[in-house]
């Protein structure tokens, strides 16, 4: 069994689809718009693993985390492939005025691995 995708809520649909093609090669399919709704998504799909979903509609609760109506993912994580790789992009993700959350590091658990917040301050983890 496999992921298939994980989805996210936005209120910056365009702007957080370009945030996953631009820093991890994301390959953006054709918008889907629901007119009776006003439902709109796009699916990511990587060069490996589960797809993300990125929707929006004008009745969604909240993007604010700290209200008691929000619930969400903890972070996506995507493998670079080494630990040059992950300190070039954290690096290129502060040039560009992102958030580190977390420095690239060694964890207790054997990864290397920064985070790093998207637009609507969900982590991404970038690690080996």
């Amino acid at each position: 069994m496999k992921i298939e995708h994980i989805a996210l809520w936005t209120k910056n649909l365009e702007s957080m689809k370009q945030f996953y093609v631009d820093y991890f090669d994301g390959l953006a399919e054709a918008k889907y718009h629901n007119k009776e709704t006003d439902f709109e998504s796009y699916f990511i799909s990587f060069s490996a693993g589960a797809r993300l979903e990125i929707m929006q509609m004008a009745n969604v609760i909240s993007s604010d985390k700290k209200d008691g109506l929000y619930s969400g993912y903890v972070h996506i994580a995507f493998s670079v492939g080494s630990k040059e790789k992950v300190n070039q992009l954290t690096e290129r993700l502060r040039v560009d005025g992102y958030t580190i959350a977390s420095e690239p590091r060694a964890t207790g658990d054997g990864y290397y691995e920064s985070c790093v917040l998207d637009l609507d301050g969900n982590q991404v983890e970038i690690t080996v």
